[in-house]
C-alpha cells in the first residue's frame, strides 16, 4: 500500500509514522520546511479537561504516547505536568464545571472542582476574589512543540517515510479525472500532483491544517475549516511566575498565561469569537504590539504577576484551523481520502492519537482505538446558524 500525507506538521508526521509502522510506503508532501507551519507556533498545551467526551478520549489516548515519549523517541521534549487551572467568574460557568468534571472523572481524568481559595493554593498569583470556582487536573501540562515535532520527523525518516519539503500539492487526483466519461465520476482518490510530478497512492491523508479546506476542494470536497490567526507574547512579569504554576485560564475573558523559563511567562487570549478568517499564505506572523498590550493588561486584571513593570520581550502569531464546533474532523471523507484536520488549537496535543486513527482507517478500513463518529464531517450538515449552534469547545489552548 502506498500513502501520501499532505502536511509536515505534527499531525501529518504522526500519521506518516503510524502508517509506516504498519507497512505503508509513505511520502509526506510539505509545502515549506518542517517547523514552518502551525505546530511550532503553538503553546504546547496537553490537557484532558475538555467539555466533550470525544476530546477527552483523544487526550487520554494521546497522553499514553506523551507519557512515554522520551523512551519511545529517545528525545526530551520538556514535558511539564504542572496542570491546567480553569477559572469561572459566573455561577453559570461554575455549574458547567461540575458537569464537565463529572464527565471527565467517568473517563478516568483526575480533574476536580475547586473553590477560589483552593485555586489560589495551586496558583498563588491569581486574585481569588474575582472568581467563584475553578477546575484543575494535575496530569495536564505542556511540552515544547519544536522538540516534539523534530522527534517525530526523525522517527518518521527512520521508519522509511519519504519526507519531501518544498513540495506543495497542486491537485488531488480522483479516478476518472483524465476521462470523465468512464462512469467512475472521479469517485476515488488515486494520488496527488506536485511540481515534481504525480504521486500515485492508495490513500491520501489531508493533514494540511489551515490549508485543509483548500486541499479538500482539490478533491471536490467541502470541509468547514477556517484559518484563524492567534497570538502569543513572551512576557517578563513584574513578579516572576513560578515554573510550578499551571497553565491558567480565565475562561470567560479568554485571557491565559503559562510559565516559560527563568520566571517569564507566555501570555495570550482569544478576546473575540468572531475573528475574521486569515489567509494562510499571507498572514502576519509577527505579534501585533497593540494586541500584546491588551493581552498583558487583561492578565494584569486577574493576577498579581503582571504589574506596571512587566515587559513584553517578544512574541509571534500562528494559525488555528477552526471548525464550527471547535473539534477536529477525522474520517475517510471519500474513498481514498482521509481527513485529519480542523483541530481548532488542539492539534498538537491530539496528534499521537490522531496518527493511530489515520493508520487504522487506511489499513483496517475502520478506527478501533476509539469511536470517531463524533469526528465525522457529517455533523455539520445544515444551515450556518445550525452549525454555529453546535459549538462545544472554546478555542482555549
Amino acid at each position: 500500500m502506498k500513502g501520501v500525507v499532505i502536511g509536515g506538521g505534527i499531525v501529518g508526521l504522526s500519521s506518516a509514522l503510524e502508517l509506516a509502522e504498519r507497512g505503508v510506503d509513505v511520502t509526506v508532501c510539505e509545502q515549506g520546511s518542517i517547523g514552518t507551519g502551525s505546530t511550532e507556533r503553538s503553546v504546547g498545551g496537553i490537557r484532558a479537561q475538555f467539555s466533550t467526551p470525544i476530546n477527552v478520549e483523544l487526550s487520554r489516548e494521546s497522553m499514553r504516547v506523551w507519557n512515554e515519549f522520551t523512551e519511545r523517541f529517545d528525545a526530551e521534549i520538556d514535558y511539564r505536568k504542572t496542570g491546567y487551572l480553569f477559572l469561572a467568574r459566573s455561577e453559570e460557568t461554575a455549574a458547567a464545571f461540575e458537569e464537565r468534571v463529572a464527565m471527565q472523572n467517568d473517563r478516568g481524568v483526575r480533574s476536580e472542582v475547586l473553590d477560589p481559595a483552593e485555586a489560589c493554593e495551586i496558583c498563588s498569583g491569581i486574585d481569588p476574589d474575582q472568581f467563584v470556582a475553578a477546575t484543575y487536573s494535575p496530569t495536564d501540562g505542556f511540552a515544547d512543540p519544536h522538540l516534539a515535532l523534530q522527534a517525530y520527523a526523525r522517527a518518521a525518516a527512520a521508519a522509511g517515510v519519504d519526507v519531501r519539503t518544498q513540495t506543495p500539492v497542486s491537485d488531488v487526483i480522483r479516478a476518472g479525472d483524465r476521462d470523465r466519461g468512464d462512469g467512475t465520476g472521479g469517485a476515488r482518490v488515486m494520488g496527488v500532483e506536485t511540481p515534481d510530478g504525480r504521486l500515485d497512492a492508495d490513500i491520501v491523508v489531508n493533514a494540511a491544517g489551515p490549508w485543509a479546506s483548500d486541499i479538500a476542494a482539490m478533491a471536490d470536497v467541502f470541509l468547514p475549516i477556517t484559518p484563524k490567526r492567534r497570538q502569543i507574547a513572551v512576557v517578563q512579569p513584574e513578579t516572576p511566575v513560578p515554573e510550578t504554576d499551571p497553565l491558567t485560564v480565565d475562561l470567560e475573558s479568554g485571557s491565559y498565561f503559562r510559565p516559560d523559563r527563568d520566571g517569564d511567562a507566555l501570555v495570550g487570549g482569544h478576546f473575540a469569537d468572531n475573528d475574521p478568517a486569515s489567509d494562510p499564505d499571507g498572514y502576519p506572523r509577527s505579534m501585533d504590539f497593540e494586541w500584546s498590550i491588551d493581552a498583558l493588561e487583561a492578565a494584569a486584571e486577574w493576577t498579581t504577576y503582571f504589574g506596571p513593570e512587566s515587559a513584553v520581550k517578544r512574541g509571534w502569531a500562528g494559525l488555528y484551523a477552526v471548525t464550527p464546533d471547535d473539534t477536529a474532523i477525522v474520517e475517510e471523507t471519500i474513498p481514498g481520502f482521509i481527513t485529519a484536520a480542523g483541530f481548532s488549537g488542539h492539534g498538537f496535543q491530539h496528534a499521537p492519537a490522531t496518527g493511530q486513527l489515520v493508520a487504522e482507517l487506511a489499513v483496517d478500513g475502520e478506527a478501533s482505538l476509539l469511536g470517531i463518529d463524533a469526528l465525522s464531517s457529517d455533523r455539520f450538515e445544515g444551515t450556518d446558524e445550525e452549525k454555529a449552534a453546535g459549538r462545544t469547545e472554546r478555542n482555549v489552548v
